[in-house]
């Protein structure tokens, strides 16, 4: 009976030595195929995922992943030749409807010079306007296809965030005046230094600023924080926290119909910060647009 007992013990022994050694290979083989993935998916590579191990389950599971990373590897390809396809698509349409456009304001022009009854005279100007707008939007589809295509190349230099956004405060001055809005700035007296590109912040806060004076109802707050955060406020009541929610949707325009040149240069202003490694976000409260632009500092 002990000799049955102890052939018994040594029998477990050795089976849990086993049972060990194979979860050991085992759990190397899972490590192996955990780090191959990783680097398959941050490198474009076709190399397959191979282990070491030659347990049939785990070999299985290496490849199976193989023909998943087959199948996320031409879906990224024709993802990325088709987003290529149509930023080039949307780049020649707007340089292509800027030859039209500038031939009917030629003639515009040349209608302004005519007899023409008053009635005459409010088409044309509507005409003008709507012309502008489509000049406008054309101008806005061109750079964001440009910008998307060099957004990772932007050159970055020592920029005074004050600096900049005392500057694109004074250029809106007359567009400020114009909508009877007097902003409220507070900014820090300590200068606040970012590498960032200098065009490209401009752009964002024009864009920002041009934003708030086309939906402010006669009041915008401008704050920069020590932090470098800068926060832009004004009282919305034609807005809600759905459209809110879409403003920086690429060609989202809160109203169409009265307002058709909205909706992309937010979209701008938000590929623009996040190439330079900024967050930029929308919130609405109390009736109040909230724009928060946040340039860390970094270390």
């Amino acid at each position: 009976m002990e000799t049955f007992l102890g052939a018994a013990v040594v029998l477990l022994i050795v089976i849990i030595i086993i049972l060990s050694v194979k979860i050991y290979f085992m759990k190397k083989a899972a490590a192996q195929i955990c780090r191959s993935f990783e680097e398959k998916l941050n490198t474009d590579t076709n190399t397959l995922i191979d282990i070491s191990s030659r347990d049939r389950q785990m070999r299985r599971l290496a490849a199976s992943i193989n023909r998943q990373l087959a199948i996320l590897r031409r879906q990224r390809h024709r993802y990325v030749q088709g987003d290529q396809e149509l930023k080039e698509t949307i780049t020649n349409l707007s340089h292509d409807l800027r030859t039209p456009l500038t031939a009917v304001c030629g003639y515009l022009d040349l209608l302004d010079k005519e007899d023409l009854s008053p009635d005459g005279r409010r088409y044309a100007k509507i005409i003008r306007e709507r012309t502008q707008t489509m000049r406008r939007l054309t101008q806005e589809l061109f750079s964001y296809s440009a910008l998307t295509a060099v957004r990772d190349t932007l050159s970055l230099e020592d920029v005074d965030l004050n600096q900049m956004l005392e500057e694109s405060i004074l250029a809106y001055y007359g567009a400020l005046k114009a909508r009877n809005i007097l902003p409220v700035i507070h900014l820090p007296d300590t200068p606040l230094h970012r590498r960032l590109n200098k065009n490209a912040l401009s752009r964002i806060f024009s864009n920002v600023l041009g934003n708030a004076i086309k939906y402010s109802s006669g009041d915008l707050n401008i704050t920069m924080t020590p932090g470098g955060e800068i926060i832009f406020s004004n009282s919305a009541p034609s807005l809600d926290p759905i459209q809110v929610g879409r403003l920086f949707d690429r060609y989202y325009t809160v109203e169409a119909a009265s307002k058709p040149d909205g909706g992309i240069g937010l979209a701008i202003a938000r590929t623009m910060t996040e190439a330079m490694g900024g967050t930029i976000l929308a919130r609405y409260v109390s009736g109040r647009l909230y724009i928060h632009i946040l340039f860390e500092e970094k270390q």
